[in-house]
């Protein structure tokens, strides 16, 4: 039986999915806030570079991104606000509750025309090949079992220039910030989900999930085995994130 990783817990393939959804059922209605809790705000200029770099065009040129595992839509309508009549925006998750929350939003913002959601599995996405211009994943693809699927399935959906781009939390490479962000994320960032949330243990495993997702340059080097060609990183914040992209050329 294979098996694999859920935060520092080793688990059957097929469980590490399951749990995930728990977790993410667990905090759908408070994730953006305890997004912004967690971060001091920071989320929002992390976010914002991903959207500059996805660079959706300002005319009526026609722009198709898929973002995987979105369900709130965050990403997604930041995408529509910064780029022009047509630009349109399909996102993909496995978690019905994060679609749902995403669903809702769309429809108070009128935006339920040109963003559409569906739920899919990132190493399986709905949709056929080389059909997007760009595909974006948001603090998501540690939470994939099974990592190299789902980079193959974001190849395969590209069209031929289209990008990839990933933002996810890092390794902090500032000497003295990274025992003080450790001692953060193990101790308040817990403490924090259990007061907004309820419960504690999902971020417990959050925090479990960042420390065990590849430094920048190996997860850069299966970027490169999946097929991506000019494969960079950025990091942003000390380390605590880094922007990956990589183009189908």
């Amino acid at each position: 039986m294979s098996e694999t990783h859920f935060g520092f817990a080793t688990v059957p393939l097929e469980e590490k999915q399951r749990r995930v959804d728990d977790v993410f059922r667990t905090v759908a209605r408070r994730y953006d806030l305890m997004n912004d809790l967690m971060s001091g705000g920071l989320h929002r200029a992390w976010k914002n570079a991903l959207v500059t770099a996805i660079d959706p065009p300002k005319n009526d040129r026609q722009f198709e991104l898929i973002d995987v595992a979105g369900g709130t839509g965050d990403i997604a309508f930041r995408v529509i606000e910064a780029g022009g009549t047509g630009t349109r925006a399909t996102v993909v998750d496995v978690n019905e509750d994060m679609l749902a929350v995403g669903r809702e939003r769309a429809a108070e913002r009128a935006l339920d025309d040109v963003v559409s959601f569906a739920t899919g599995n990132a190493e399986a996405l709905p949709a056929t090949d080389r059909s997007y211009d760009a595909c974006s994943i948001a603090f998501g693809i540690r939470n994939v079992p099974r990592i190299e699927r789902a980079l193959a399935e974001a190849f395969r959906v590209l069209k031929l220039g289209g990008r990839f781009l990933c933002l996810e939390f890092s390794s902090v490479d500032v000497p003295g910030l990274d025992a003080l962000y450790e001692l953060y994320s193990f101790n308040l960032i817990p403490a924090l989900g259990r007061a907004v949330v309820g419960e504690a243990e999902p971020y417990r495993y959050l925090v479990e999930s960042i420390r065990r997702f590849p430094k920048p340059e190996p997860f850069a080097a299966m970027l490169r085995a999946a097929g991506f060609r000019r494969v960079s990183y950025q990091r942003m914040s000390g380390g605590i994130v880094a922007l990956h992209s990589g183009w189908r050329l």
